[in-house]
């Protein structure tokens, strides 16, 4: 099963970083206002560069690194499974999906699971990522707020942040 990860990151603007590996990268969007439960509730979703696959489990502090300064956690993680049909209701591989704008996938991760879809909404390429109705489907639950800390190391991203500062 291919992996999937959402890293919080403290860059210009706090956002969500939803990765989902596909054909051996971590392809990404930044969803300034993370991943909603609620089925009703569209996320802005900004694609980001491909991210190698290690990245995967990275958190600390950049410093004016390749993907962006300031803190990073991961803060959920786990393997998800392409949902994305045809009208012949045969699968798509994802790439060929994020290539015509939409992607359906299961997640299974320590806190995200069920179906979610990244659609792209036109001509500025942008993307939306909204929760697909189904049995995980929580309007009432905004895991950003009751789950903030990262799945690995323990910390919120304010504590990640804060030990940048207490290496020294």
């Amino acid at each position: 099963m291919p992996v999937f990860v959402v890293q919080q990151h403290d860059a210009r603007r706090m956002h969500y970083d939803v990765r989902l590996e596909v054909d051996g990268v971590l392809k990404s969007w930044a969803v300034p206002r993370g991943p909603s439960l609620d089925p009703v509730v569209k996320r802005l979703a900004v694609p980001t560069d491909d991210h190698e696959m290690s990245y995967a489990t990275y958190e600390g502090v950049h410093e004016g690194a390749r993907y962006g300064s300031g803190a990073v956690i991961v803060w959920d993680a786990g393997d998800y499974q392409n949902q994305t049909r045809d009208k012949q209701h045969q699968l798509i591989k994802p790439a060929l999906a994020i290539e015509r704008g939409h992607f359906r996938f299961a997640l299974q991760g320590v806190k995200l699971t069920g179906s979610w879809a990244f659609t792209r909404t036109g001509r500025d390429g942008d993307w939306l990522l909204v929760k697909v109705r189904d049995e995980a489907a929580d309007p009432s639950l905004d895991l950003t707020v009751t789950e903030p800390h990262s799945i690995l190391s323990g910390l919120t991203i304010e504590e990640m942040a804060a030990s940048a500062g207490s290496d020294g």
